[in-house]
């Protein structure tokens, strides 16, 4: 064999390959996984500042419909006015 193969090392002295094997897989790990994470990251910030609109345009939303919940207020004033008037129309004889 020759002297780069992995079953030509000095006697005696350990044999690394594996190691060296093993720590450049794990680092390829961590760096896959710190990209990863940093992706999500990204995504729940960019989340996050969508849902912080949402929140504003359904505040406005609120704002600008809330006069419709005095317009049952009005509604019922003229049910009042219309059965009076109902009522001196037929006190007139109508």
């Amino acid at each position: 064999m020759g002297a780069g193969t992995l079953a030509s090392h000095i006697p005696g002295e350990p044999h690394l390959f594996g190691w060296y094997l093993g720590f450049g897989i794990a680092f390829a790990l961590i760096v896959v996984i710190v990209i990863e994470v940093q992706a999500i990251l990204m995504l729940a910030r960019k989340i996050g500042t969508q849902a912080q609109s949402a929140i504003q345009g359904l505040e406005e939303c609120f704002v600008s419909t809330a006069p419709l919940f005095d317009l049952q207020k009005t509604v019922d004033h003229a049910r009042a006015i219309v059965e009076g008037l109902y009522g001196v129309r037929k006190g007139v004889g109508g």
